[in-house]
């Protein structure tokens, strides 16, 4: 942080000379010697009047020099005491801009820390040269995060999540209560703010319950609530939800997606505790998981770039959730010779089942070209102002670069 503290240190510098270079010029001594050639000026202009009234005879020789000697004593008098309040406001003067040069790099500093950003710029630095090793360094910086910056959701979310992983329920629910506050009512949030209650407490209370069904509601094949509500369920020993809940939870998964194999563990001992007790477990009918909204994108490239990408330069088409978090919700890639090109997004395309376009209610779609491939070194980009997800089709055009 040193260049940070030169910097600054320049600038207070630069602004407290404005003040002090009017005291090292001595601007109150030219107003006094102004005032002194003024009075002198004055001085002569009156011995002048009294002099033509003498000649026109309206004066006598005695009344003139009586006259004369009264304005030189007058001119004595001005001299002296411009000099007393010269030198006594030039004091003061001094005295308030030294003052208030040396006060404004302290009340600079007082208001930068009172209302800056120093805690965020420094936990930046931070990450940037030494990044964490450990669950417990992350969490420790995530912990200053959200008190240098204490508006934004996705630290609370992350910070959330850092708990949850430490085994902190009961922390990481007054985290995700944080980020709902932020950002609104998302499922996602939502769901790990109920998963997080659950768990601190191990009681399905009315609150958590409050909060599954508001996000069933929204989407029902939300993968952190139909996993919660399995195991509230199987602790209550109601096997049969629980597998229903389960079985919904695997139909909603993507392929392949390694939890699956967990969760049908969990199945299959909830089926084992029913036979024991004497019952018959459910045949649930494998469901079909709805895709959700779909998203129509038109993409196209700005003809002034035509000549700078190649055709084989990768394209990435996203969509973002409009509430700061910075990962995709779905991704579709092309090529730059494929375009204009109508690309369609929707939950099928989802990065990670949690998130999804459904559970969002404004998303960002942007188009970005790669020539290495990588969505992260990006060259050029095209994206639309936030919209619903149920909008009609858009359209990004790629026109600047990154």
């Amino acid at each position: 942080m040193t260049d940070f503290w030169l910097a600054a240190g320049l600038l207070l510098l630069v602004a407290a000379s404005f003040v002090l270079l009017p005291a090292l010029r001595g601007v109150g001594a030219r107003r006094e010697q102004d005032r002194t050639a003024l009075n002198v000026t004055l001085y002569e202009e009156r011995v002048g009047a009294l002099r033509e009234q003498q000649e026109a005879g309206i004066l006598t020789a005695e009344q003139f020099s009586q006259g004369e000697a009264e304005a030189a004593r007058e001119l004595l008098a001005d001299a002296e005491n411009s000099e007393q309040n010269g030198v006594a406001g030039r004091s003061y003067g001094r005295w308030a801009l030294l003052v208030s040069a040396f006060a404004i790099p302290v009340l600079a500093m007082a208001l930068y820390w009172q209302w800056g950003a120093y805690d965020a710029l420094q936990l930046a630095r931070e990450n940037q040269s030494a990044p964490p090793h450990s669950m417990e360094e992350i969490t420790a910086r995530l912990e200053r995060s959200v008190k240098a910056q204490p508006d934004s959701a996705e630290n609370w979310y992350f910070l959330g999540r850092s708990y949850m992983a430490m085994d902190r329920p009961a922390d990481a629910a007054k985290a995700f209560a944080e980020a709902v506050r932020i950002a609104g009512r998302e499922t996602e949030l939502l769901a790990q703010w109920a998963q997080a209650q659950y768990f601190a407490g191990k009681v399905f209370s009315p609150e958590v319950r409050a909060l599954t069904d508001e996000v069933l509601q929204k989407d029902p094949q939300e993968v952190t609530t139909l996993g919660l509500l399995g195991i509230a369920a199987f602790e209550e020993q109601r096997y049969a939800d629980a597998i229903g809940f389960w079985q919904r939870l695997i139909d909603a998964l993507p392929p392949q997606d390694p939890t699956a194999e967990a969760i049908a563990g969990g199945i299959a001992r909830a089926r084992e505790r029913m036979a024991e007790a004497g019952e018959t477990a459910p045949e649930v009918a494998k469901q079909p998981v709805s895709a959700g909204p779909e998203v129509t994108v038109q993409v196209s490239l700005h003809p002034s770039l035509r000549d700078k990408v190649a055709a084989s330069d990768s394209v990435f088409v996203f969509a973002k959730a409009n509430n700061g978090m910075p990962m995709p919700l779905a991704v579709k890639r092309l090529s730059v010779a494929d375009l204009p090109a109508q690309v369609s997004l929707s939950d099928a395309d989802a990065m990670m089942p949690q998130l999804k376009l459904s559970g969002f209610a404004e998303i960002i779609v942007q188009a970005r070209i790669s020539r290495s491939g990588d969505v992260k070194e990006g060259q050029w980009q095209g994206e639309v102002a936030p919209f619903s997800p149920s909008k009609a089709p858009v359209a990004v055009t790629i026109d600047r670069a990154l």
